[in-house]
């Protein structure tokens, strides 16, 4: 089973470091993202799975929360502790929260 968490909770965690993956194509991701956030899009997840951490929880991120979900589940499967982030960055961007745009995964 897939944990699925809130913008809140989801916040709480990324501002105590929490581990983000974004499963979008590029072009979504540079035109808005979490700042933090790894891109790995959900068609090229299992390539990457060794390079994943498998001591801290992944929180993976879409643009509504479906790709998430099938992203987490895969990662739950491989287990990893993975969550889903219910709403995706348009619930994040919708509570006000900040994107970063561009390729780098950090503000400047």
């Amino acid at each position: 089973m897939v944990h699925e968490v809130s913008i809140a909770t989801f916040a709480a965690a990324r501002a105590d470091g929490a581990y983000v993956i974004d499963v979008r194509e590029p072009d979504e991701y540079e035109s808005g993202h979490v700042p933090g956030a790894q891109l790995i899009p959900l068609g090229h997840l299992e390539a990457t799975l060794d390079s994943l951490s498998r001591t801290v929880p992944l929180y993976v991120i879409c643009a509504s929360g479906n790709r998430s979900r099938s992203a987490a589940r895969r990662l739950v499967d491989a287990g990893f502790d993975a969550r889903s982030v219910a709403g995706g960055t348009s619930a994040w961007s919708n509570a006000g929260l900040p994107l970063v745009t561009g390729v780098r995964r950090d503000a400047a």
